[in-house]
């Protein structure tokens, strides 16, 4: 990534609020330094003890919780704000910080203390880095280890699932047309441009850990007439459809996969960078109350790619909101009352 481009960040694509109306509120309750949350009435959520109560006390710790504005982000906020209350901690949340930028901004001065960064967001745009570094556990550690010694933010375990960038399409259309994995996709996008149509959005068509990079990873090139620039929110059922694409940008963790029945193409030759989540939490937080980690880290280890599509498809396909998710979760995993 070139450190002029815009950050990525990797996200769920719908969002909980329309983008224009998100932006306007989020800007205006960043000025008055207040946060788009994912409930307002949420702060006062009594989550009662469970395992994690077990494994550590917090009785009498003070932490501010923050979030991204996404669908994903809003319901880690609203897990990790629920399981420091269920071991007698008193949150204060700020989910809903609007963009990458923002929420990071908001930990390093302090205005919150922690919240769930993605390995390759914050070693591509915030460490300013170009070239990933290869496998979740090396990525994890190159990532700890300098935001610890430069900022003083503490990387707690990551969880197992992948939020990166992704190109699927229906699991019908992919076994009918040979496709499988990225390399598969180039061969059809030279043999037959037509139908590796593929629906991206603007960003994604541009970056160079999006579809540039995948052309010239895979050594293909889509025509112009075979590319679709939709609106984000657009293109799962895009896909879904057939029209006007039989490919499309997706993100790994997003629940439209799964609901609509979409399939993610393998990326055989490892072009994506890895977006594995974990807490990043101020070291002055962590040194006063190590047994934040405690508490946190089962959560990360619990966290999986099967069930955070199931997250993040109770609030975006069931119409769940954040708060209830993560409750019925954190209570089915055991790890509050």
């Amino acid at each position: 990534m070139r450190q002029t481009e815009t950050p990525r960040i990797p996200r769920t694509l719908s969002r909980a609020l329309p983008k224009a109306v998100a932006a306007t509120v989020a800007a205006g309750l960043l000025a008055t330094g207040c946060s788009l949350s994912a409930d307002p009435g949420s702060d006062k959520t009594e989550a009662k003890a469970g395992s994690l109560a077990k494994a550590a006390n917090l009785k009498g710790v003070k932490v501010t919780v923050g979030s991204k504005e996404f669908t994903e982000q809003l319901i880690l906020c609203e897990i990790t704000a629920q399981a420091l209350q269920s071991a007698g901690a008193q949150v204060t949340r700020k989910c809903g910080l609007q963009g990458s930028d923002t929420t990071r901004k908001a930990l390093t001065s302090a205005n919150i203390d922690m919240y769930w960064e993605y390995t390759g967001t914050a070693w591509i745009s915030y460490m300013q880095h170009t070239k990933p570094v290869p496998g979740s556990q090396g990525q994890y550690e190159a990532v700890k280890k300098e935001d610890e010694k430069e900022n003083g933010i503490v990387w707690l375990d990551y969880a197992s699932f992948n939020n990166s960038y992704a190109i699927g399409a229906k699991a019908g259309k992919a076994k009918e047309l040979g496709v499988a994995t990225l390399s598969d996709l180039a061969k059809l996008a030279k043999d037959k441009p037509a139908q590796a149509s593929l629906c991206t959005n603007s960003e994604f068509a541009a970056r160079d850990d999006g579809l540039p990079g995948v052309e010239k990873t895979y050594d293909f090139k889509l025509p112009s007439d075979s590319v679709a620039t939709l609106q984000e929110g657009a293109i799962y059922n895009a896909v879904d459809k057939g029209d006007p694409c039989n490919f499309g940008m997706m993100t790994n963790t997003d629940g439209r996969v799964k609901a609509l029945g979409l399939t993610i193409l393998k990326d055989d030759k490892a072009f994506f960078p890895l977006y594995n989540p974990a807490v990043s939490i101020r070291k002055q937080v962590l040194d006063a109350n190590p047994n934040i980690a405690k508490v946190l880290n089962p959560v990360a280890k619990a966290l999986d790619t099967k069930g955070i599509r199931s997250l993040n498809s109770q609030v975006d396909i069931d119409g769940l909101r954040p708060p209830e998710t993560a409750t019925k979760w954190l209570q089915n995993k055991g790890f509050i009352g």
